[in-house]
């Protein structure tokens, strides 16, 4: 079908709608950047032919070069077959209006945490010049790192990795921003051998249970199993975090983690603890925040 297509199909209407039947027609899993069908054709042929990711309209009726049809058809092709996520065939990830360099040796950025940086947490970090020492826990891309840099231009940032896989990709992305004299890249897991203190410390831990890990669709096979599960009901690494977070945070410092769907779990386990859960566009269940003194029982 593919080699028919090269002969026949003229134009990106053309490659546009045969995208979409074939992804709707091999039932891919869309949740690494767009949630449909068209809206990842689209974007595939737009920046696989060097187009603007936001000017579609102008160019439906262009006729392709053969050379060009093969390559938008080669892309298309592995999407559908492979069922490879977006991100991984163009080497790119957005995460609100910052764009990263990723492969499958980190999760493709899509943490709801960078929507809380700055004015969401304000109540609590009133000023963005009072972050004078960040820290980024499981940095991965170190796409979390790099906003933070953005919006706390005085805060020196950790960005701390157990994998040197990804802390290889997060240098990319450092270097890109040029933030290599305000981000350093920590090898470690979790807090083991730091030795800072922190006034926000943000995480993005492996945080889906077992069961989860499981039934977890195709396209999630291709990212790190180090990155994603976490113990039987996702939380081990939360637990650890939550355990000795305090002793790396500043007086007021604040803890912000994501945990996915565990919120009713995590709040078992821990009812003495005043979890904030922070609106999110995917809702207030997904990101707790915690200061250093109601971790210490002391507010």
């Amino acid at each position: 079908m593919f080699n028919q297509a090269a002969q026949e199909l003229t134009t990106v209407r053309d490659l546009l709608r045969f995208a979409v039947s074939r992804f709707n027609d091999a039932g891919l899993f869309f949740g690494h950047g767009s949630d449909n069908a068209h809206d990842e054709a689209a974007y595939l042929i737009l920046h696989t032919l060097n187009l603007p990711l936001d000017m579609l309209e102008p160019y439906l009726d262009a006729k392709l070069l053969q050379s060009e049809k093969e390559e938008v058809l080669s892309i298309i092709e592995r999407r559908a077959v492979e069922h490879i996520p977006a991100a991984y065939l163009t080497h790119q990830a957005w995460q609100g209006e910052f764009d990263f360099y990723v492969d499958e040796r980190v999760i493709v950025p899509r943490s709801f945490i960078y929507e809380l940086l700055g004015d969401g947490i304000r109540p609590w970090i009133e000023h963005d010049e009072l972050v004078h020492r960040a820290l980024d826990l499981c940095t991965g891309s170190g796409c979390l790192a790099i906003q933070m840099a953005h919006h706390y231009p005085d805060a020196q940032i950790d960005a701390v990795d157990l994998s040197l896989d990804a802390l290889e990709v997060a240098a990319i992305n450092i270097e890109d921003y040029g933030l290599e004299d305000r981000i350093s890249l920590v090898h470690t897991d979790l807090f083991e051998g730091l030795d800072e203190t922190y006034d926000l410390i943000v995480s993005n831990p492996p945080y889906v249970d077992a069961e989860s890990v499981e039934a977890l669709p195709d396209e999630y096979l291709y990212e790190p199993e180090l990155a994603l599960g976490s113990g039987e009901d996702g939380l081990d690494a939360t637990r650890q975090i939550i355990l000795q977070a305090a002793k790396y945070l500043n007086p007021k410092g604040v803890l912000l983690v994501e945990i996915g769907h565990n919120r009713e779990v995590l709040e078992a386990a821990y009812p003495e603890l005043p979890f904030t859960w922070l609106e999110t566009s995917g809702g207030d269940g997904f990101v707790f925040l915690l200061t250093r003194e109601q971790l210490l029982g002391e507010e």
